[in-house]
């Protein structure tokens, strides 16, 4: 398996010129994001990476986990890479410096999880989890509950959870079963969650669950949730370790991927738990936790297809196969011309990938930032429109990336030892998890453009053309190309505001082409942007091999990737309003 080399050069870009990480360090409480504290550590945090959590990666796929005496038992080498993450601080880097917290921009902490996914996909999700906590807890928790779990969960000393899930409860949670019956000053939690991530482990000393339940007179439906945080140990007043709780693993799941994450049944045997925000109130509560997690299952798409990039581009470099057609003697396969096209539409798809996360978790910090409500409302609803597109569409172009992986390796791929079958697999839980990408497609379509009617997204249509007509002259081509999709977005737009009119069924029925559309087209945009940067930047002397690569990955996304808009465009127009009309006997009617 090929090691992995964080690619700092086009996350710098990226942050600078996408994301507007410059700006955002001039902002009241970011001054210390500045250039030098950015490169140094994004420089360390790859040197983390490529040195102590890559290396667990195969070893973990192999070895996976297990269940013993009601505990999860991890590969000893995912502890140490823990630990060595826990004291370097690397789960602090956004939050509160009052729960201790280093109070630097959401955004930097970006291409930093970017790196730990890419090392250890499985490794990463823990930390993951533990951020989306920290998140959900600092926002909705009491004064109590903050300063007495909040230090060690930022420390990274213990580790969260998200326990939504049940047996009957996949993506409808309106029929959530566990139970929370208040005694003195606070709940006994029953009930059984599944395909909880991470729900036990011994790389740290206590789990911090967050927990769905419904109180005894609790309603019916969504409106009767509540939120529970249920430690796995309890914790005494001077913060110290009690016992055990009575919530632990029930079984594992037997996964296609990320073997080494720990994917647990849950049983909540009348445990002690503490209520979160307001009673019957859990959903929205969760929801800051799953917003987060949906940017984060994102960004593990550009991750993964990052990792199954730099392998099969150093397979295509070491393979020696027959001459490549103009050439007389055997070489390696990066000569032959189909294996360039599918490396740069794994390298193009990557990187606008990144490109559009960067961009969406950036105005969250603006939003935070911002001087003016108006400025706040543009910025939110800005990130709010992006996140399906950075969930949805970045998790669905990484199935192709990885399967492309595993094709430019040859019979090779498909055997495990070259380790270009893991990524594939390891990708598939990418579109499922996390509200699966139907349902970002519907959020896109449903809250994010129905609701307002198409307001954020007539705004960020409004960037693109911006973007066009600044455009160097030297990417004239490339623009008006990114300029017809554009126009083609803005159609799609005003054919889904009027579909949805005359027709209840319409915004469902085109809402998969209409993400996948506004994805290809964002991430256009998202490369003409860094194209003009890096036209800029030669133009002032800068002649790093890097940026003449970027002009190319441009130019190949706008002329073999780009064009892919035109097929989803016609699906929103009409094609896709046609399977809902079907019989549903037609679907069985070759068995019968």
């Amino acid at each position: 398996m090929a090691d992995y080399n964080a690619p700092l050069k086009d996350m710098k870009l990226t942050l600078d010129h996408v994301a507007r990480m410059p700006e955002l360090a001039q902002k009241p409480g970011f001054e210390d994001a500045s250039a030098d504290m950015v490169d140094a550590i994004l420089d360390e945090a790859a040197r983390v990476a490529r040195d102590v959590v890559a290396p667990t990666n195969w070893e973990g796929d192999q070895q996976g986990v297990q269940l013993k005496d009601g505990s999860v038992v991890c590969p000893e080498s995912f502890k140490e890479a823990y630990q060595q993450y826990a004291e370097g601080g690397w789960g602090s880097l956004q939050f509160d410096p009052e729960y201790g917290g280093q109070g630097l921009p959401f955004l930097l902490s970006i291409p930093v999880m970017e790196m730990w996914h890419s090392a250890n996909m499985a490794w990463g999700l823990c930390p993951m989890l533990s951020q989306g906590a920290v998140e959900c807890l600092d926002l909705n928790g009491s004064d109590e509950l903050k300063a007495k779990y909040l230090p060690k969960l930022v420390s990274g000393e213990w580790t969260g959870t998200m326990n939504l899930t049940e047996s009957n409860a996949g993506s409808d949670l309106s029929v959530v079963r566990a139970k929370a019956e208040p005694e003195g000053d606070h709940y006994r939690v029953s009930g059984e969650k599944i395909f909880i991530t991470w729900g036990d482990h011994q790389m740290a000393e206590n789990i911090i669950h967050l927990v769905l339940a419904r109180l005894p007179d609790a309603p019916a439906g969504v409106r009767g949730i509540s939120l529970f945080l249920v430690p796995k140990y309890l914790v005494n007043e001077d913060g110290s370790l009690g016992e055990l709780n009575t919530a632990g693993p029930l079984s594992l799941e037997h996964k296609l991927g990320i073997h080494a994450s720990p994917t647990c049944v849950m049983g909540f045997d009348n445990a002690v738990g503490y209520l979160v925000g307001e009673p019957n109130r859990g959903l929205a509560c969760m929801f800051t936790m799953m917003n987060n997690a949906r940017l984060s299952v994102g960004l593990q798409g550009v991750s993964i297809s990052e990792r199954a990039y730099q392998q099969a581009v150093q397979y295509a470099f070491e393979r020696i196969q027959g001459p490549a057609v103009g050439t007389r003697e055997p070489g390696p396969i990066i000569r032959h011309a189909d294996v360039r096209r599918m490396l740069l539409t794994m390298k193009t798809l990557t990187e606008a990938g990144r490109a559009i996360a960067y961009d969406a978790c950036g105005s969250l910090d603006f939003a935070l930032k911002a001087d003016t409500e108006e400025q706040k409302a543009t910025e939110k609803a800005r990130a709010a429109l992006l996140t399906p597109i950075v969930k949805g569409w970045c998790t669905e172009v990484a199935q192709e990336v990885t399967s492309l992986g595993v094709q430019v390796h040859g019979g090779m791929g498909y055997v495990e030892e070259t380790g270009a079958a893991q990524h594939f697999r390891d990708a598939r839980i990418l579109p499922i998890y996390e509200g699966t990408n139907g349902i970002q497609a519907l959020d896109l379509v449903g809250r994010k453009t129905l609701m307002d009617k198409g307001e954020a997204l007539s705004a960020l249509i409004q960037e693109m053309r911006n973007s066009v007509a600044a455009c160097d002259p030297s990417l004239t081509a490339q623009a008006k190309q990114l300029e017809e999709a554009v126009t083609g977005l803005d159609r799609a737009r005003e054919q889904l505001l009027k579909g949805a009119v005359d027709d209840e069924q319409w915004a469902g029925a085109v809402a998969y082409n209409f993400m996948m559309l506004a994805g290809y087209i964002c991430g256009g945009w998202q490369l003409l942007r860094q194209g003009n940067a890096v036209v800029r930047l030669m133009a002032e002397g800068e002649d790093d091999p890097y940026l003449q690569a970027k002009l190319e990955s441009v130019r190949f996304y706008m002329a073999q990737v780009l064009p892919r808009w035109k097929g989803h465009a016609e699906m929103v127009t009409d094609g896709s309003r046609s399977i809902m009309a079907l019989p549903e006997e037609l679907f069985t009617s070759a068995w019968e």
